[in-house]
């Protein structure tokens, strides 16, 4: 939410490789952001520690490691790369790192959607920008924190990122509801796979990203939309899937921080494929599918509601399937783009230990079901943010 748009810096997908490839060819640059809540290891509330977490942090990987919006929040992003490998090391290295860290501070680390457990609404950083958008916006302020995952994949130039943007719409919620991790808040069950979803709809300017005309289009839309007064600037643009407004990336930013590596990683190698299809049919001429907005804002309400475990709505005939068939049929639309770069078999074997464990959202909801505890889900969300 901090919105520092580092898509191609140091932390982002675009740095390495200018025109979203490499070296010419048409394999895709990746890179990700993961936000992450700050909780008391006794009782599981968050806590305004991100400046003790932070002095924590070792040298070499600060770069890396940055404040959010909330001092219950901290935020990590791995470089840029081609291999899935390097991504996964990354996080994994930061991930580590990050918990080593919180540790010493003596708190933990938590990738989950937002706070589980009821308690005080820790305060926003003290940055001018975050103070204009709390004294503007007042009470749409979330609660304990709000974390995701934000997805950055090269493109070669804007008006072929918004084409992408139009062509990739449509499947968004499927990786929504891959994503499900926050089932909790106020120390109950929300009825909601992803509550951290429905607390973000909060924010006036969040929305399913509009089918866009042009690069033009687009900008006009910041243009009016931050004259209305529902944006401070271009960072609070938070549509599902937008430009980075200063690296040649799309970034795609719908789902909950994800609990695992393994989990990240599909992710990651799934919006790369989706966005490397969408260019192929560009390229090909293929229109993009014209999905109704209100069909796309029910498709998103339902992934939020139920997850992976649920049903989902498909987008190509409006009707209720089962997610993991949706899911399924994602994974048949970008397998030529998977296998192009090399992640088909790591998908495979991911998704069938996805399919084993089910989602971020329904772990939470097992360790629950057994004991009764939501501190044991925390002490769950723990060990699997670690790894």
């Amino acid at each position: 939410m901090a919105e520092r748009d580092r898509s191609a810096g140091q932390n982002g997908a675009g740095s390495g490789a200018p025109d979203g490839a490499d070296g010419g060819t048409d394999l895709r640059t990746v890179g990700v952001e993961e936000e992450f809540l700050l909780v008391d290891p006794h009782t599981g509330a968050a806590v305004p520690a991100v400046d003790l977490v932070m002095e924590q942090v070792p040298a070499e990987l600060r770069g890396q490691v940055e404040r959010e919006f909330q001092t219950s929040q901290i935020e990590i992003g791995s470089p840029p790369g081609l291999e899935l490998s390097s991504i996964r090391h990354s996080l994994g290295v930061l991930r580590a790192a990050l918990a080593d860290a919180a540790e010493r501070a003596g708190v933990r680390v938590l990738a989950i959607g937002t706070g589980p457990v009821d308690g005080p609404v820790p305060p926003v950083v003290d940055q001018p920008r975050f103070d204009r958008m709390v004294e503007r916006f007042r009470l749409l302020v979330p609660g304990p924190g709000n974390n995701g995952m934000h997805v950055h994949v090269g493109v070669p130039d804007p008006e072929t990122g918004v084409q992408v943007l139009n062509h990739v719409r449509p499947w968004l919620p499927t990786l929504q509801a891959v994503t499900a991790n926050s089932p909790f808040a106020k120390g109950a069950d929300t009825g909601y796979a992803s509550w951290r979803s429905v607390e973000w709809e909060r924010w006036p300017s969040v929305a399913p990203t509009p089918f866009l005309a042009s690069h033009e289009h687009y900008e006009r839309l910041i243009r009016q939309l931050i004259a209305s007064g529902v944006m401070l600037d271009e960072g609070m643009l938070y549509w599902y899937a937008r430009l980075s407004a200063r690296y040649p990336t799309v970034e795609i930013r719908i789902g909950d921080v994800c609990p695992s590596v393994d989990d990240a990683v599909l992710v990651v190698a799934l919006v790369r494929a989706l966005v490397a299809t969408a260019m192929t049919d560009i390229a090909a001429g293929r229109p993009a599918i014209r999905t109704d907005h209100h069909l796309l804002v029910a498709a998103h309400w339902r992934a939020a509601h139920d997850g992976l475990e649920g049903e989902g709505v498909d987008l190509t005939d409006g009707e209720l399937r089962p997610a993991w068939e949706l899911l399924e049929q994602l994974v048949d639309r970008v397998r030529p783009e998977l296998e192009k770069h090399g992640d088909l078999d790591q998908v495979t074997d991911l998704l069938g230990g996805l399919r084993r464990h089910g989602s971020g959202a329904a772990r939470q909801r097992a360790v629950f079901a057994r004991t009764g505890r939501i501190v044991d889900v925390v002490a769950d969300v723990a060990r699997q943010t670690r790894g």
